[in-house]
């Protein structure tokens, strides 16, 4: 079998892109919430958001259309998410309990990540998670 060589070489993961529906909404709960800071973004037709995060990025993109809004809200690990790491899973725990964040709680899973799963304003999902051996 001949070996391909990989033309591909990555360097980090630039950015998440999520469609919402209400931006001012999403933006609530992605600033306030979340505590992310929104940094500029170009003069795109149509609205959105643009977040820096540890020197990536999260776009909020509004398309209400969009077939990547889940109709079903509830929180599963199983669903496409994209995950944060946190420096203290009990603190961020309680932060979102503060906040009225309906939360999935996960410690002790099989990944070796203490995992902590919220949903935004329009079921996307977010994981935070810390090192087990952390806990």
């Amino acid at each position: 079998m001949k070996e391909v060589k990989n033309l591909i070489t990555y360097t980090c993961l630039h950015h998440v892109s999520l469609t919402v529906t209400d931006l001012e909404k999403s933006k609530g709960f992605y600033e306030h919430i979340l505590c992310l800071k929104e940094i500029p973004r170009p003069d795109f037709d149509f609205p959105g958001a643009w977040y820096e995060i540890e020197g990536q990025q999260l776009h909020l993109i509004v398309d209400p259309s969009s077939q990547t809004i889940r109709q079903d809200k509830s929180l599963s690990s199983r669903e496409g998410h994209f995950a944060l790491r946190v420096k203290s899973y009990y603190d961020t725990l309680t932060w979102l309990k503060q906040h009225e964040v309906d939360i999935l709680e996960k410690p002790y899973g099989k990944s070796g990540f203490a995992q902590i799963f919220c949903a935004d304003p329009d079921g996307n999902l977010i994981e935070f998670n810390v090192d087990q051996k952390e806990l």
